[in-house]
């Protein structure tokens, strides 16, 4: 057997529960995982022999993929900003829409070597590993009420050599143990889908992941956002800002209760599918 044949057998399996077109995508997303190569160059060496382990292994994958398991959590990783990190159902897996997030945090502190930045509900770690990495000379804190996060996260800092210190903490409950007003800047994408949601969204997102990082009450659809800007009013520098990733019908709502505690230059902002999906604000 060729690798061309190998991925349309894949794709042929995955056709009965997915479109054709994810179907595919899929299929090539478990093979260039397999043979650690880009899109580019499984298509150019579509024509070589596929050896009998990875077909066995990729054969292997195949009852967890028929249930609609998602491909990152089948295969263990996800990418996120150009790099690969381990995921689990004990995280979220990390959205294109977040590396948008993080490109704000980048640009507005990219001339600040000395900044200060800590990530409210850090899940895989992606969002304070990336911050590092890319602000090298930053101090950089992920805090997680999960400790199966943590360990994910912490994981995922040391294989990708990130300088991030790690907090386990109940940000509903607890203020983080960090120093008064020492922060520049406090960065969130906490749950944010009401309950009454779940059944816009994907069966395999509510059948696999984290429901304790996804969903907030119907009652109270800000209460993250709000507890995490009362605890940042005791730990942002003056003039230090606030990031959220937001549930984009609440956009308003979220730049309301930031006016109402104080906070100056709100902003909302759109992702590139033009959804309400960010609000930031500055500590005065």
């Amino acid at each position: 057997m060729i690798l061309q044949q190998l991925l349309q057998s894949l794709t042929t399996h995955l056709e009965t529960v997915y479109e054709a077109h994810e179907a595919r995508t899929i299929a090539e997303w478990v093979l260039q995982h397999e043979l650690k190569c880009s899109r580019f160059e499984l298509l150019q060496h579509r024509f070589s022999e596929a050896s009998i382990e990875l077909q066995e292994q990729v054969n292997g994958y195949l009852p967890r993929l028929l249930q609609q398991e998602p491909v990152q959590y089948v295969l263990g990783e996800a990418s996120f900003y150009g790099r690969e990190f381990q995921v689990s159902p004990a995280v979220l897996i990390p959205r294109p829409e977040t590396e948008e997030l993080v490109q704000m945090v980048i640009q507005a502190y990219k001339l600040n070597p000395e900044a200060r930045l800590l990530d409210i509900g850090t899940g895989s770690g992606c969002i304070p590993i990336t911050l590092s990495l890319e602000l090298p000379t930053a101090q950089v804190w992920g805090l997680d009420v999960s400790p199966e996060a943590l360990g994910i996260a912490q994981q995922n800092g040391h294989q990708l050599e990130a300088s991030v210190q790690w907090l386990q903490q109940d940000i509903l409950q607890e203020i983080p143990a960090l120093d008064s007003h020492s922060l520049d800047a406090i960065i969130s994408n906490p749950p944010y889908v009401l309950e009454d949601e779940k059944e816009l969204m994907r069966e395999n997102v509510l059948a696999f992941e984290p429901h304790l990082a996804l969903f907030v009450p119907n009652h109270d659809p800000l209460l993250f956002y709000r507890r995490i800007a009362k605890v940042a009013q005791l730990l942002l520098k003056p003039q230090g800002k606030l990031f959220f990733e937001i549930n984009e019908r609440y956009a308003k709502e979220t730049a309301t209760m930031l006016e109402g505690l104080g906070y100056q230059e709100i902003k909302s902002g759109k992702d590139l599918r033009g959804k309400d999906r960010f609000v930031t604000a500055s500590y005065v």
